[in-house]
């Protein structure tokens, strides 16, 4: 039987495009009126009104990707520089030294051994809630598999640790400029602001990812036979080696400042955004600012620096244009006229008694949404645009319409549909069935976690 394969994003992205142009010829046109308050462009729900359309054929619809980049342009420039800037920071393998100092010390101290699956999930999972790592965690799996293995875990663990930590760090982010940021910049709020919430929702999310791993874990260390990779581990353990943590030198002087001046750039973003309303320019600058300290301090010459920063964002270059691809689903929309019409169409299907049903059906959406187009900062361009005004006329707060966005990427750790996914997974020889398998009890404690924080918002009038 030949493997279920699905359409790359792009493929996905131009054929809904396509589709797109195809409505504009039966979807009538519609307008709602809008009303500015506080500062803020709102919908007036009752207001819409059919317009003449206007169809988009075959000229538009290849005209849309260009003018979607054009559109996208200030997002785009933003997470290519951000990109390029943390690419420098990896360059100085900062990280690499901090992560393979803590997990020396696992031979040297009971309490690391205890500690170690808190401190390192909570370690990534603070890398995807503020710098947006997902791919980046891939090769750590080839340093924690070895050393699951050498505490008598199991390879599950030694994947779940970094795969897992970023995944869901991502997914509650409170700080990540490649969902948060762009999804509220589309959506007309301040850059970062709800950060007291979202921070909330991700240390309860990493704190459950923490509690069930450990239990999982300690599960295997009495029984290993209970592993669904038990008989793959077993062969892993006759050509283990450990020698890469254990004979570690520890981190430099250099390696320290270089992870203080991270940390000092968040600190100064928080404090930006907080006291002077800093937006996508002065973040990026702000970001651009640490990569030349980072590599000045790193001691990577002009080549090297050049090079890193470039290969950062040169790795972000598919996202960029998959931000232009679905602002031309925008673009289309709304030179079609339609974009009003599907809106209300959308109303009913999300509107519910209470705002509270509305967010979560927002959220079971975009976890639809998310198994077909991955990218965080391409599924903000595509479904904002929409979920923030859909947001204001079903009487959910566009905050919540963002944590929903947000939240439906809790399923990419299982989708089949995720490269992240599936290459961690080929990285660490486990097949698919096996880890999905391992995967459902997570899962199912994900959803209800976020059926929960999506109701929380409603009762305190999150804005």
């Amino acid at each position: 039987m030949s493997k279920l394969k699905f359409p790359n994003t792009f493929v996905l992205l131009f054929s809904l495009l396509a589709l797109i142009a195809l409505a504009t010829w039966v979807v009538p046109g519609g307008k709602y009126d809008t009303q500015v308050i506080d500062g803020k462009t709102v919908i007036l729900a009752d207001s819409f009104h059919t317009v003449a359309s206007n169809p988009q054929g075959p000229v538009a619809l290849m005209m849309a990707p260009i003018k979607g980049f054009v559109e996208a342009a200030l997002i785009i420039g933003f997470v290519l520089i951000v990109g390029g800037a943390f690419s420098v920071l990896q360059r100085t393998e900062a990280i690499d030294s901090m992560i393979k100092s803590v997990a020396k010390a696992h031979t040297h101290s009971a309490w690391v051994r205890v500690a170690i699956i808190p401190v390192f999930v909570t370690m990534f999972s603070l890398g995807g809630a503020t710098f947006g790592m997902a791919e980046e965690a891939i090769p750590f799996v080839l340093i924690f598999i070895p050393l699951a293995l050498a505490l008598k875990y199991d390879s599950i663990v030694g994947v779940a640790i970094p795969f897992v930590g970023s995944q869901i760090g991502f997914a509650t982010a409170f700080l990540n400029p490649f969902n948060v940021g762009v999804a509220q910049s589309i959506a007309g709020v301040p850059m970062f602001s709800g950060l007291g919430y979202r921070l909330i929702c991700w240390a309860i999310a990493t704190t459950l990812t923490i509690a069930f791993l450990m239990w999982y874990a300690a599960g295997i260390k009495r029984t290993p036979e209970l592993s669904p990779c038990f008989e793959l581990d077993e062969d892993k353990r006759k050509h283990l080696k450990t020698t890469d943590f254990e004979n570690f030198a520890g981190m430099t002087a250099r390696h320290k400042l270089v992870l203080s001046l991270f940390v000092a750039t968040l600190t100064v973003m928080i404090f930006g955004v907080v006291k002077f309303g800093w937006y996508i320019e002065e973040i990026a600058a702000l970001f651009l600012v640490m990569a030349i300290m980072v590599g000045l301090v790193g001691r990577l010459n002009a080549d090297e620096f050049v090079a890193s920063f470039m290969a950062g964002a040169k790795d972000l270059v598919s996202t960029a244009l998959v931000i232009a691809l679905a602002k031309a689903t925008v673009v289309l929309m709304r030179d079609g006229h339609i974009i009003d019409t599907m809106l209300h169409a959308l109303v009913p299907l999300v509107e519910s008694s209470s705002p509270i049903f509305s967010a979560q059906k927002m959220f079971l959406i975009q976890s639809v949404i998310n198994f077909f187009i991955h990218s965080g900062t391409g599924q903000a361009a595509l479904t904002m645009p929409i979920m923030a005004p859909l947001a204001d006329l079903v009487g959910v707060s566009r905050q919540t319409a963002i944590l929903a966005f947000q939240f439906g990427e809790l399923t990419t750790p299982v989708i089949p549909t995720s490269g992240i996914t599936v290459g961690v997974l080929a990285l660490a020889g486990i097949p698919w069935t096996k880890w999905a398998r391992w995967m459902i009890p997570l899962q199912l404690m994900y959803l209800l976690m976020a059926l929960v924080l999506l109701a929380i918002p409603s009762m305190i009038n999150w804005q």
